[in-house]
Formats: structure tokens, C-alpha cells, sequence
């Protein structure tokens, strides 16, 4: 065991912050705030995250206490997923019989690009956009953009901001329309828990949490489908954002280009 790995778990400072923030959190509860004919399901792991980004503007935790607290985080992030494995596999036969609906899920999250890259060219993002919108943006994807085009580039500064973006905000903004959308929408927990699969275990968890509240009966196959499409994901994502994600996310920035000059001009 090295010096680095032997200061963090000597760190028990680090350590009395985090579980005082799990304590805080699990006291103030589940809350749900009606919105129209859905609602949004606050949970802890939402209050969790607001809270651990706060202490990190007090002298609660410095610099190197939150480098500290980012491999704690992999780690968690680990079991959790381990925790999808175990509980996927008394659901396979289910697993099964929904495999064409868990592969076609992924071409699914390609739509972002058809939505998100036009709306980002009008807002004046230039090259940007195809870094922002290709995929996730996750360390993949980081690792993709800066061996096509390097990390300096406009498509590297894209994807970077989205990664950093997605780390801060991405588990609240999908803790909170995990919930209204599956209250709001006649659609299917299953398929709701599919959408969860995102590559990400944090954003996974964050979004799997309402769904576990509203349908406590079905917990089990809401977790497994849930781990599966995240496994799935985590898989193929990255041959999906290389064969078709970032050369449609090219195509595409170049079409809505050209068709914005000819409207200039």
C-alpha cells in the first residue's frame, strides 16, 4: 500500500465530514414537491451532493482533501456497480427477453445530438458544440476527443466543460426529472429504468432513487434493468460515440453551418 492510499484512509477528518453529511442527509428525508400532474422526489443523495459541494468553500475540507475525496468516490461507485451485477442476475431471463429494447436504447442516447447541437449553435457555440453534444462526456469520451483532436482544441474545451459540468450538476439535474417524468409520463418503470443506463454510476443511482421510491413493489427489476443498460453503456458507449456519435455530430455541425450562412447571406 502506497503513501498516497495510506493518508486517505488515515484521513479521518475527511472521513467525520462525509459521514456527518450522510447523517444530515438520511435525518432530513425524502420530500416530494406536485409539480402539475407529476412531482419532483427529493432525496437524500440529492441533499448529499448540494451539501458536499458546499463544505468544499469551508475550512472543512481543503484541496487536497477533495482530491482525496474523488477516489473514495470510484471506489463507492464501484460497489454500487457490483451491487447492478449481483442483483441483475436473478432478473436474466427478464434481462433476456428485453434485449433487443437494452440494445436499442443506446441508439436513444444519440438523439442529444440531433436536439442539443443545434440549440448550442444558436446560443453562438462554435466547434465547441461537437465536443459538448457527441456523447455523455465522460472519461471515454475525454480520452476519444483528446486523441482526435487534442485536449486545446475547441472540441476538447467542449467535452471538458461538459465533463466537468456533468460531475457538478449531472446527478442533481437527474435526481430531479428522474422523478417528475416518470410521475408525469404513461410510460413503463422498466422503460424508465433503462433510461437510467447512462455510463455513469453516480448519474445512475441519482436517477434510479425516485424510480426505487415510486415503485417500491417492482425495486429488484427496476435495479437490475437499471444495471444492465448502465453496463451496457459503459461498454459499447465509446464504440458508439466513434463509429456513429462523432462523425453524425460532424455531419450534422456542418449542415446546420452551412444552412445558417445561406440564411446570412
Amino acid at each position: 500500500m502506497d503513501n498516497t492510499t495510506t493518508h486517505l484512509w488515515k484521513d479521518w477528518r475527511l472521513h467525520l465530514v462525509v459521514v456527518g453529511i450522510v447523517i444530515i442527509t438520511e435525518l432530513i428525508g425524502t420530500h416530494e414537491i406536485p409539480v402539475g400532474p407529476g412531482a419532483i422526489l427529493l432525496l437524500p443523495m440529492l441533499y448529499a451532493v448540494i451539501i458536499g459541494l458546499a463544505t468544499f468553500f469551508t475550512p472543512l475540507i481543503n484541496k487536497k482533501q477533495s482530491k482525496k475525496a474523488e477516489t473514495l468516490v470510484f471506489m463507492s461507485v464501484t460497489l454500487l456497480i457490483a451491487k447492478f451485477g449481483v442483483q441483475a442476475g436473478p432478473a436474466l431471463p427478464e434481462l433476456i427477453q428485453a434485449g433487443p429494447a437494452l440494445i436499442l436504447q443506446e441508439f436513444g442516447n444519440l438523439a442529444t445530438i440531433l436536439i442539443a447541437l443545434p440549440v448550442a449553435i444558436m446560443l453562438g457555440l462554435k466547434r465547441e458544440t461537437i465536443g459538448m453534444t457527441h456523447s455523455i462526456g465522460r472519461e471515454a469520451n475525454l480520452a476519444l476527443i483528446s486523441e482526435k483532436y487534442g485536449i486545446s482544441s475547441p472540441e476538447g474545451r467542449g467535452v471538458v466543460s461538459m465533463y466537468i459540468f456533468g460531475t457538478i450538476f449531472g446527478a442533481i439535474f437527474l435526481g430531479l426529472t428522474s422523478g417528475l417524468f416518470a410521475s408525469i409520463l404513461p410510460i413503463s418503470p422498466l422503460s424508465f429504468a433503462m433510461a437510467t443506463g447512462i455510463g455513469s454510476g453516480s448519474m445512475t443511482a441519482a436517477s434510479l432513487g425516485p424510480l426505487l421510491s415510486m415503485y417500491p413493489e417492482q425495486s429488484e427489476l427496476i435495479t437490475a434493468y437499471s444495471g444492465a443498460s448502465n453496463l451496457l453503456t459503459s461498454v459499447t458507449g465509446l464504440y458508439m460515440s466513434i463509429f456513429i456519435g462523432l462523425p453524425l455530430a460532424e455531419k450534422y455541425y456542418s449542415l446546420i453551418t452551412k444552412l445558417k450562412s445561406k440564411r446570412r447571406g
